[in-house]
């Protein structure tokens, strides 16, 4: 079987898995179309747990990182050992960090200064940074902004898009499961952002993702499940797992009026770019 798909954005790490389930989803990847997965870390725990499936599995690649919700339970200590993290050779991103207005999990406050922090020790380590932005009003893009994400140093530290491809400077911003308008992804596309999206351009109602993903250019979108959150259709109501990447390529391809293995292929050659795998 090819290896044809990258889910950039996973949480194998799910707290709520027992042993036994976590080893059937890697089981079903093992013997499925997928070639690499990211888990992603959520808070201090899962982003160990993060590390260690991607040092105990050939496709698993880590993210680690502490999420706008468990932001009040942020300190010091945790910051140096995100560092000590990221150190690991197969943890290639820190993420997901941003801003969440829409659940309010923790104080505005305390999201914004876990927020500024973690962006400060992806700028010192030279990794990509996968945000969670929900119903910010703006203010993730700004505070990526104040913080230099987007300056001309971080941007030369990477190299240009593949030969054909837009060509816009690329400062490893990767705002994961976009939910925003068309117009919205194009502004941040210059700049310097990469834009994920997952199972919801399934969605029969979806409007306004299904334009993302047939608009921007080919070259700066990647592809994920946020598994077990978001599964597309038709499996809607289950829990999602990375195996259904397939379905969220397969619709982008509808969209986009071009092949699945084309759509595949861009998009793994894109998500290996941008974590430098």
């Amino acid at each position: 079987m090819e290896k044809l798909l990258f889910d950039s954005h996973a949480h194998i790490n799910y707290e709520k898995y027992t042993d036994g389930e976590r080893a059937a989803v890697m089981g079903r990847v093992e013997s499925s179309p997928v070639a690499f997965v990211l888990d992603v870390g959520f808070d201090m725990a899962s982003s160990r747990l993060a590390a260690r499936d991607a040092a105990a599995w050939p496709w698993c690649y880590a993210a680690v990182g502490v999420h706008p919700h468990d932001a009040d339970a942020f300190t010091a200590a945790d910051l140096a050992e995100l560092r000590q993290l990221l150190k690991a050779p197969k943890v290639v991103a820190l993420g997901e960090i941003g801003l969440d207005y829409y659940r309010d999990l923790s104080p505005r406050d305390r999201q914004r200064d876990a927020f500024r922090k973690q962006i400060r020790l992806a700028l010192e380590t030279g990794v990509p940074i996968t945000i969670h932005d929900r119903d910010s009003g703006g203010e993730t893009i700004q505070i990526l902004k104040e913080e230099g994400a987007f300056s001309d140093a971080r941007k030369a530290a990477f190299p240009p898009d593949a030969p054909g491809a837009i060509g816009a400077p690329d400062a490893r911003v990767l705002l994961h499961c976009f939910s925003g308008s068309a117009e919205q992804a194009f502004e941040y596309i210059g700049l310097g952002c990469t834009i994920s999206v997952a199972g919801p351009v399934t969605f029969k109602n979806n409007k306004k993702t299904a334009r993302v993903a047939a608009e921007i250019p080919l070259s700066r979108l990647l592809i994920e499940t946020d598994a077990p959150y978001l599964t597309p259709e038709p499996l809607r109501g289950r829990p999602n797992e990375p195996v259904n990447v397939e379905l969220v390529a397969r619709k982008i391809a509808e969209l986009r009026g071009i092949s699945y293995e084309e759509t595949a292929a861009a998009t793994l050659a894109n998500a290996r770019r941008f974590f430098r795998i």
